[in-house]
């Protein structure tokens, strides 16, 4: 009988074999409640859906619950919040008690940001120099300041990666990925002390006290830091004694795998795809897997809805507007640089469904059973031959785009960021969407341009990118990527990268390896290699337009001024 690893991404459940191939996949919807800056989700309608995609995924690739092996939960960076009881405590205006999930794009918390950066406490700089909105000490301090009630009715808060894990075992203890990165947890500190007792001991000792006393959140360090994480564990280290027979039983609102099956703590869904695609290297660049610096040479992007940057390094770098340098949060033992953007996906998305022939080429895509960014990337093609443009990224020659809809995370760190579109006309036609959709794909290019840029001037020395998500399926968007940046982009054997690597957390809670890090040279492989183009026109184009995107933010900045001064 071959050993099954199981990973759960919120409402997704993959199967993948000893070999890290996908057996079988199944998704079940869930609900999210959006009100201008605050989105929210129910913890409790996320379980239930894991649960009803257990089954079903189960069901089509054949495998019985008790032939599962191991089980790794990755998740959005959200906050969670749940009494003594483990029920939910509403983070919501709404009072309503299912709304117990702040989500990870929610910016309600931008001023409670400011004010705890204004602090400048010493474990900013491992945030980049300054705490994001979508971190947890901004949403908890909002919760603190317009939710009383809740707040002192709440007896954990988690991420909710976290509090996956804690449902299926009843173990509490925190991933070093959730609480390293969003939490302000200290990972180095944690494993000086740990390392001077026994690797056994999962006190958690990174929290910074002074930092909680400082931004007024003092109560969460009562009781050895009960509500945010009494101890913290590796990613993979297997919890409790596995999964508890309450959360295995096969009944309607369970799992339905046998009890006790083990659960290794969690990873952020971005991060899970660092795990699940870091080590996809071709085999004619094999030689590099023994060179222990090679990895420190990569960056992956996990293209989703938002896009995460993960690079690692054997000594902490530490880069403004960068998120990190954080230890152990992704590969054990390394130090974790993570750039970013907001929203990639969702810019486009929202680029698509607010135009007026968006509803026509969706229902002409239907038609051909491909998806409407498909058909939009047929539509350029066309255009490049009937216009005789010298190459496809010409078209867009006078319509620039900068994609900060949601606010800038790296490396300008700044969630007041808008988007901006210059060259608009009149034209309402396909093809003019079929433009702005190809220049919003190259301003997200050339974000990550600029967060390359800005690591490699700080110390990093990337060479190679890797991408997984669902973007990274999209030929134009890899491409464009792969000529703007000027590196090579590696894409995975196995597309589904983030299911890979939550699902090796189960493969190392199950003791099949002996590290992540082990888990992942075997598991990982490459597939196709995306190379740039070797025309300098079109080095020198995207030159150009990087210089134009790179301006649109200055120009923000000035109007910006302007604007505040008339107001004074």
């Amino acid at each position: 009988m071959n050993l099954h690893y199981i990973q759960e991404i919120v409402n997704c459940f993959s199967l993948f074999d000893e070999s890290g191939n996908l057996l079988g996949s199944a998704s079940s919807p869930i609900q999210i409640w959006k009100d201008g800056d605050c989105i929210e989700q129910s913890s409790t309608d996320i379980w239930y859906a894991i649960c009803a995609a257990v089954k079903a995924a189960c069901s089509l690739a054949d495998v019985a619950g008790e032939e599962v092996s191991g089980l790794g939960f990755a998740a959005t960076c959200s906050l969670v919040a749940v009494d003594a009881d483990g029920s939910p405590v509403t983070v919501s205006w709404s009072g309503d008690a299912r709304r117990n999930v702040i989500v990870w794009m929610d910016h309600r918390a931008v001023k409670q940001a400011e004010r705890i950066n204004s602090c400048n406490s010493p474990v900013l700089q491992y945030c980049g120099g300054s705490l994001s909105p979508e971190m947890q000490p901004p949403k908890l301090l909002w919760v603190k300041d317009n939710l009383q009630e809740s707040w002192s009715m709440a007896f954990r808060w988690m991420d909710l990666s976290d509090w996956l894990s804690y449902r299926a075992t009843g173990d509490d203890t925190r991933s070093l990925c959730t609480t390293v990165c969003k939490w302000t947890y200290l990972g180095h500190a944690h494993m000086e002390q740990i390392n001077e007792k026994d690797s056994r001991d999962m006190e958690a000792c990174g929290w910074d006290d002074d930092f909680w006393e400082e931004i007024g959140l003092g109560d969460l360090v009562e009781r050895h830091h009960a509500k945010i994480g009494r101890s913290v564990a590796f990613p993979g280290h297997a919890l409790g004694s596995g999964l508890t027979p309450a959360a295995a039983k096969a009944r309607n609102l369970e799992l339905g795998l046998a009890a006790g099956t083990p659960v290794g703590s969690s990873l952020i869904d971005a991060h899970a795809g660092g795990v699940g695609v870091m080590e996809s290297i071709p085999e004619s660049e094999s030689e590099t897997k023994d060179d222990k610096e090679a990895i420190c040479r990569r960056m992956v992007l996990v293209c989703g809805t938002s896009t995460c940057h993960m690079a690692v390094s054997r000594n902490k770098v530490f880069i403004p507007g960068v998120w990190g340098p954080y230890w152990s949060a992704m590969v054990p033992e390394f130090w974790l640089t993570e750039g970013g953007q907001s929203a990639t996906g969702a810019s486009l998305d929202y680029i698509a469904d607010n135009h007026v022939a968006s509803p026509h080429l969706a229902n002409r895509a239907a038609s051909q059973s491909i998806s409407l960014f498909e058909l939009l990337n047929k539509i350029l093609e066309s255009m490049m031959h009937d216009l005789k443009t010298p190459f496809l990224a010409a078209l867009t020659n006078d319509i620039h785009v900068l994609p900060d809809f949601h606010g800038n995370r790296s490396p300008i760190a700044d969630p007041k960021a808008k988007g901006m579109v210059c060259g608009l006309t009149l034209d309402t036609s396909e093809k003019q969407l079929a433009l702005l959709y190809f220049a919003t794909v190259q301003g997200i290019a050339y974000g990550t341009r600029h967060i390359v840029e800005h690591c490699n001037s700080h110390g990093h020395k990337i060479e190679t990118l890797l991408a997984c998500g669902g973007l990274a399926k999209n030929p134009l968007y890899i491409q464009e990527h792969a000529d703007i940046i000027g590196f090579p982009i590696i894409l995975p054997k196995e597309s589904e990268s983030v299911l890979l690597g939550a699902a090796i957390l189960g493969a190392v809670a199950a003791k099949k390896y002996s590290s992540l890090n082990e888990a992942m040279k075997a598991l990982n492989a490459a597939g196709q290699v995306i190379h740039p183009s070797k025309d300098p026109k079109v080095k020198k184009y995207h030159d150009a337009k990087y210089r134009v995107f790179r301006e649109l933010y200055e120009q923000q900045l000035s109007h910006r001024s302007i604007m505040a001064q008339a107001l004074d």
